[in-house]
């Protein structure tokens, strides 16, 4: 097959498009006929990425976003068959989707969303799933609550407004570019540019806070919730003692697959129409530039997708 590799660790420069063995499903794997893969562009700065259990797994494949369709099913898999459309999230710590074909624990995936392309399918795994996470599992927003999302423009931003919105929350979110309206056309109430507004000006109190920048957005972040909020950060842990000082939760997580919640996502894509924002795509044989986009200045809002098959 042809995939997208590295052979030692680095940043898009490592990257080369060759042949690779096609690999076979174990038990509990299914083999997918890859059609698209979304790309994080910070993914070739993360260990699992290179090393598995401290042993060096290169050569590497990125992109772990899949939708596609079942080529084959290991031993053991008896709720997805072959020429099933699936999505999903693979771990980290396994070769991606920026190939032909992929071998992917079978929990890992859902049918995929009917209504949507395999490219804006295969966008919305991660994003969709940390937004899940960081709402329901880890800040349990209710009904009427005030929730702010730092970041709204980029693509975790985007659907965690989304679903705030859906799960009946007062959203308010931050953004650095001119997308007011599309912020509001997503379910944000309130639109914070924060090149000449301060997020936390006078009066500013919030159930919830969910923060994917980290830095001084998350240290000035305890400040505006109300005691006994609940603060939810994906950049990194917390400051230690911060959450004690301010009477406050703080979380950090890193998103996990979890086929039930991509199984919902999938039905709420359907049935309410989230939008699923692609910022671009790139044919599988230009996946080195689709990581080098990452480095411009300015960038659409939404993820960067390999189309590998149309």
């Amino acid at each position: 097959m042809i995939a997208l590799r590295a052979h030692s660790r680095g940043g898009p420069e490592v990257l080369v498009v060759e042949r690779a063995p096609i690999p076979a499903p174990a038990p509990g794997e299914v083999l997918i006929e890859v059609h698209a893969a979304a790309i994080t562009f910070d993914e070739l700065t993360w260990d699992e990425t290179w090393v598995r259990d401290g042993v060096d797994r290169t050569p590497t494949i990125p992109s772990h976003e899949v939708s596609g369709v079942v080529a084959a099913a290991g031993p053991d898999v008896t709720d997805i068959a072959v020429g099933d459309q699936v999505y999903g999230l693979i771990p980290f710590d396994r070769d991606g989707a920026a190939a032909e074909y992929v071998a992917v624990p079978a929990d890992c995936l859902a049918a995929r969303p009917t209504t949507c392309s395999h490219v804006q399918s295969a966008a919305l795994p991660l994003a969709g799933l940390t937004a899940w996470q960081a709402l329901v599992d880890h800040a349990a927003v209710q009904p009427g609550e005030r929730v702010l999302v730092h970041g709204g423009a980029g693509g975790v931003g985007a659907l965690t407004i989304q679903l705030a919105a859906r799960l009946g929350a007062d959203v308010t979110t931050t953004v650095r570019s001119d997308v007011a309206d599309l912020m509001a056309e997503l379910g944000a109430a309130t639109v914070i540019d924060t090149r000449t507004v301060q997020f936390d000006g006078p009066g500013a109190k919030y159930d919830v806070v969910i923060d994917t920048i980290g830095g001084q957005t998350l240290e000035r972040s305890f400040e505006v919730l109300w005691p006994g909020g609940r603060l939810v950060t994906l950049s990194a842990p917390p400051p230690p003692g911060k959450a004690d000082e301010f009477d406050v939760d703080a979380t950090f997580f890193i998103v996990t697959p979890d086929r039930a919640q991509l199984a919902q996502l999938a039905d709420l894509v359907d049935a309410a129409g989230m939008q699923i924002a692609i910022a671009g795509t790139f044919p599988l044989e230009d996946g080195r530039a689709a990581f080098e986009s990452g480095q411009r200045t300015h960038r659409a809002p939404g993820k960067t997708v390999l189309i590998v098959r149309d």
